[in-house]
Order: C-alpha cells, then sequence, then structure tokens
C-alpha cells in the first residue's frame, strides 16, 4: 500500500479543483456474488468513481482514506486483497477527466431527485386532491415522503465535490413540494373545521402541526431508514402501493 497521511491535505467541501486523488484496487472472490455486491455497494456510499471493473478513485481527503480503509477490512473479510495508492498529481488532461466525471455521477444524482419530485411526490398530491382525500394520515404520510427527499438530497450534496450542475434545481424543487405539502396541511384543516360538529373534530384540528415542526419530527425518525433505502436503491424513494 502507498499511502503517506501526513501529506494529504483537505481541500473545500465543493471545489472546481483535486488536491490528488486515491486509487483502489481490489480483488474478491467472484463467487459467491454477494460479496462483490457488499464492496460495491460500500464504494458507491462514499461517492467513489470506478474507472474499470475493481478499480475506483476517489478525491485524496483524510475522511474518504477513513472510509476506504473500511472498505479495505471489509475486503480482507471476504477473503479478498486491495492495494490503495496515493496519487498526488496527475496530468491537467487526467485531472480534468476525473472531475469530468465526478461532476456528471453526481449530476445524473440530482436529475433522479428532480425526477422523484416532478413524476411521483408533485402527481401523489395532486391526484389526493383529486381525490379529496383530505385525512391527516395522508398529509403526515406526504410529510414522510417528502422528508426521505431532503435526506437523499443532503446525502448527494455532501459528495459533490466538483460543483456539479444540478444542486440549485432540486433545492427549488424541495422548495416547491415544501409548499404543496403546505397546502396540503391546510386543505385536511379546512375539511376539519367543515366538518367541526363531529366528535373527533377538535382533537383532530389540535393534532395538525404545521409541515416545518413536523418535519423536525420526521428527520430523526426516518434519517437512518431513508439513508439505506436511498443507497441500496439510489433511484428514489419507493411509494407505497395504493388503492385507486
Amino acid at each position: 500500500m502507498f499511502v503517506h497521511e501526513g501529506s494529504m491535505t483537505e481541500t473545500p467541501k465543493h471545489t472546481s479543483k483535486a488536491a490528488g486523488w486515491l486509487l483502489l484496487v481490489y480483488r474478491v472472490p467472484s463467487e459467491p456474488s454477494h460479496k462483490r455486491v457488499a464492496v460495491w455497494r460500500d464504494l458507491k456510499r462514499i461517492g467513489a468513481l470506478y474507472l474499470q471493473q475493481c478499480v475506483c478513485v476517489v478525491p485524496r481527503r483524510r475522511a474518504l482514506r477513513t472510509a476506504l480503509t473500511g472498505v479495505r477490512d471489509k475486503i480482507t473479510t471476504l477473503g479478498g486483497t486491495s492495494n490503495l495508492f496515493e496519487i498526488p498529481r496527475v496530468s491537467a488532461e487526467d485531472n480534468e477527466a476525473l472531475i469530468t466525471g465526478f461532476r456528471d455521477l453526481i449530476a445524473k444524482q440530482y436529475a433522479e431527485i428532480v425526477e422523484e419530485c416532478t413524476t411521483k411526490f408533485v402527481k401523489e398530491v395532486e391526484f389526493e386532491h383529486f381525490r379529496q382525500n383530505y385525512s391527516f394520515a395522508e398529509a403526515e404520510e406526504i410529510a414522510h415522503d417528502l422528508e426521505k427527499l431532503r435526506v437523499w438530497f443532503a446525502r448527494v450534496q455532501a459528495q459533490d465535490w466538483f460543483n456539479a450542475p444540478g444542486r440549485e434545481d432540486v433545492a427549488t424543487w424541495i422548495q416547491r413540494c415544501e409548499q404543496l405539502l403546505e397546502d396540503f396541511y391546510s386543505a385536511v384543516h379546512a375539511r376539519v373545521m367543515a366538518h367541526a360538529s363531529g366528535p373527533d373534530a377538535a382533537d383532530l384540528a389540535q393534532a395538525l402541526p404545521p409541515v416545518h415542526a413536523l418535519a423536525a419530527d420526521l428527520q430523526a425518525e426516518d434519517e437512518a431508514s431513508a439513508l439505506e433505502a436511498f443507497t441500496h436503491r439510489p433511484i428514489g424513494p419507493k411509494r407505497r402501493r395504493k388503492t385507486r
């Protein structure tokens, strides 16, 4: 292993330059296949860019080196081998190619979040308005879905080391989704007030919090499960099957 930790430097979280690279080359037994999948999954979680099979790279940062050390330990446990190379500099052409690869990788994930907002979250809220399904339970479920989108966005931003395009678009769509949720809560509240003579009206009205309060309660509960869901299937939060 060729790594000199003392010479490793930290770079800003979002930058258009790289202060060197960490290159991981590994071998894992091909059978059973779940061993290779487990290593691949861990490397994708930390934001590694694959150059070819079993060869990947990340920016030279202490936190990423620590993460790679954990992956290497797993590789050893699974009966494989690995080498980690610190590359302080490469040619300008290769450096630009690597940065472009990371930017493209993150831009694709930003686009997937936007798609999740537009094709699932927005459509779902519109459909519940169409059905006039103004219940607190439905509003709460929509709020959970929004929190998953927030967690997903935060995870991708944390790996956006080179200012990939699309971050502003996601932020805009998250805000739109938040407003849609606020409006849906308002519709639920209006429905409750319209039936104020019902035996549960007072309790229901008191049970409807503003979305920012609900989000705070949901974050601790949902963050771990949402991260697990998205890292296992990065195409977005899974919707429940509904009876239409």
